[in-house]
Formats: structure tokens, C-alpha cells, sequence
């Protein structure tokens, strides 16, 4: 075989390749999204240690958090509005860099592979939540930080089958953060701060470095 037809062979893998994994995974995912996602979950952390008065080292009680007033909002109000805020805003920055990525690869936003990718993702995350609310029911306050962080983490590792393998290790660095922190509950707000601030920034700047700078 010639150099040339060599040469056309390897490129037609490739395009069988491409074609494969666009059948199959969802790779217009945007580390953009990832950084404004996380810039997002520091300015909620940050609001939240404002409102608290500190970064709180030690475990608060539901008690605590119940008498808890300020800003002329009660606790229990104002860490719905900051979770709202910084989960709309993540979802919308999300929605903005995803659609333009695909555009650029040519790739529907919206087909039976991205719903798959959204259930999978979406299971565990609404468990978590759900398991969250049990928590506060029984004022287990110093562990829904944690929970959050791993359930989230478990959300992204049954998502990953289903996009960029990369997904995955975020997911594993949120778990072990989430289980770390369960041991250290006085440092809930830092560590939600670190996994969903820190550890989104860093892995969206890591995808745009490798997928989408060139």
C-alpha cells in the first residue's frame, strides 16, 4: 500500500471513529459551562458564609439555623434563594456554552442521547436530594453539604457512560470529597465551596484546554 492510500485508509478510520462516538456519546459538553458553573457555587458559598456570619467551623444545628435571621430574611428563605440563584444561573450558563459547542461540531442539542445522559444524571442528583430533605427533617444539618457532594458525584459517574470519559473523574472527586467531608462536618460550607466551586473550574478550564481551545 502506498503512502497516500495509507494515508486515507487512517483517515477514514478516523471518520468512522468520530462518527461512532457521536452515535453514541454526548462530547459537545463545554468547559466553559463547567467554569461558570463553579464561579456560580463560590459566589452562592461566599454569599452563604456572609449570611452566616462566617465560615462556620463547627456544626450548626436545625435549632440554630430555625432562629437563624438576617438581612431581613429567615434561614430557611434565604439558603433556598441562594441555591435557586446559583442553580438557575449554572443551568442557564450551562444551556448557553453546551448549545454553542454543539453548533460547532455540528451536533443536536436536544435528541435521545442527551436524554439518556440527563437521566442518568438526574437519578441519583433527585435521590440525593430527596435523601437531603430527610436529613434536615431529622436535624442532621452538618451532613447535607457532604450528601450533596456525593450524590452529585454518583450523578456524574452514571452519567459519564453517556459523554466524555473526563465526566467520570470529576464524578470520583466529588465523592471522595463528599466522603471526606462526612468525617469533618464543621467544614461543610468549604468543602461545597471546594466541590462544586473549585473542583468545576478547574475541570472546565482542563476541557477547554484539551477539547475546545484548538
Amino acid at each position: 500500500m502506498t503512502q497516500p492510500q495509507h494515508q486515507q485508509s487512517l483517515d477514514t478510520l478516523k471518520e468512522i471513529r468520530s462518527l461512532m462516538e457521536r452515535s453514541s456519546r454526548f462530547i459537545s459538553l463545554s468547559g466553559l459551562s463547567g467554569v461558570s458553573a463553579g464561579i456560580f457555587a463560590l459566589i452562592g458559598a461566599a454569599l452563604a458564609g456572609l449570611y452566616l456570619g462566617r465560615f462556620d467551623r463547627h456544626e450548626l444545628s436545625y435549632e440554630h439555623l430555625a432562629e437563624l435571621e438576617r438581612w431581613g430574611l429567615k434561614a430557611g428563605v434565604f439558603f433556598a434563594l441562594d441555591a435557586l440563584f446559583v442553580l438557575v444561573f449554572a443551568i442557564l450558563s450551562a444551556i448557553y456554552f453546551t448549545t454553542r459547542e454543539a453548533k460547532k461540531k455540528g451536533q443536536k442539542i436536544w435528541d435521545s442521547l442527551t436524554r439518556r445522559l440527563i437521566l442518568s444524571l438526574a437519578v441519583p442528583v433527585v435521590v440525593g436530594g430527596i435523601f437531603v430533605l430527610a436529613l434536615l427533617y431529622h436535624g442532621l444539618v452538618g451532613l447535607v453539604a457532604p450528601s450533596t457532594l456525593v450524590f452529585y458525584g454518583l450523578g456524574l459517574v452514571n452519567a459519564s457512560k453517556y459523554t466524555l470519559d473526563d465526566v467520570r473523574q470529576l464524578g470520583y472527586a466529588e465523592i471522595i470529597l463528599g466522603l471526606i467531608t462526612c468525617f469533618n462536618v464543621g467544614y461543610g460550607l468549604e468543602s461545597w465551596a471546594l466541590g462544586f466551586g473549585g473542583l468545576h473550574i478547574a475541570y472546565g478550564l482542563y476541557m477547554y484546554y484539551k477539547y475546545e481551545r484548538a
